[in-house]
């Protein structure tokens, strides 16, 4: 137990300086050259691919499925889930927004947007939704043990794809994006551990959940 208390805590601390890194070495040469391999303009399959998986991380969508599946469970009679569920994925958006407009960094300008974007650039929104809501779905609703273990690495990888496609699309710099994985990996971590015993309280066994 005490290890893996050490493991959580030192998870949490190297997400910390990962997003740290980014907000301070971010724009520079290594991300340009990043950005200028991954960008998608001119290459339609590609675009495509970025555009499809871009869909996925919607942050407006993302919290719109949370509220059905929210209300789902309520009506399953587990509301303390519910809610939980809520509020670790509304709070993580909302945490995510404050920094972009406390930061207010720049959206890269080297190429053309292949999508309309409105905001500051960090840390990426669709890479920080993402992983936020996946993630937090998978070590919620998976039963414990192997299944789990599953869900949670399908949903990594979907919060990495869908992070990815927003350089494809000229909109975010990779630091923008590494800051939103690691922000909402972070934000996972120490929610879930904060708010167990309400996710425990009413979930049914394991063949039950949804």
């Amino acid at each position: 137990m005490r290890d893996r208390r050490y493991l959580h805590a030192a998870a949490v601390v190297a997400l910390a300086c990962i997003w740290l890194a980014m907000l301070v070495l971010g724009r520079g040469p290594v991300d340009r050259a990043v950005y200028e391999a991954l960008y998608a303009g001119g290459r339609p399959a590609l675009g495509l691919f970025a555009r499809i998986f871009t869909a996925l991380g919607e942050p407006t969508g993302r919290i719109g499925c949370g509220f059905i599946v929210a209300a789902l469970l309520w009506r399953r009679g587990r509301a303390h889930f519910a809610l939980a569920l809520l509020l670790v994925i509304l709070l993580g958006r909302g945490l995510s927004e404050i920094q972009k407009y406390w930061i207010g960094r720049a959206r890269p300008d080297l190429e053309p947007h292949l999508v309309v974007v409105k905001t500051s650039s960090f840390p990426s929104g669709h890479a920080t939704s993402s992983m936020i809501f996946y993630l937090t779905l998978a070590l919620a609703l998976a039963p414990r043990g192997r299944t789990r273990r599953l869900a949670a690495a399908a949903a990594i990888l979907l919060s990495l794809l869908i992070g990815t496609s927003r350089v494809m699309l000229g909109v975010h710099w990779p630091s923008d994006v590494i800051g939103g994985w690691s922000f909402g990996l972070l934000w996972v971590l120490l929610t879930l551990r904060r708010t167990e015993r309400l996710f425990g309280a009413d979930s049914p066994p394991a063949h039950k959940q949804l």
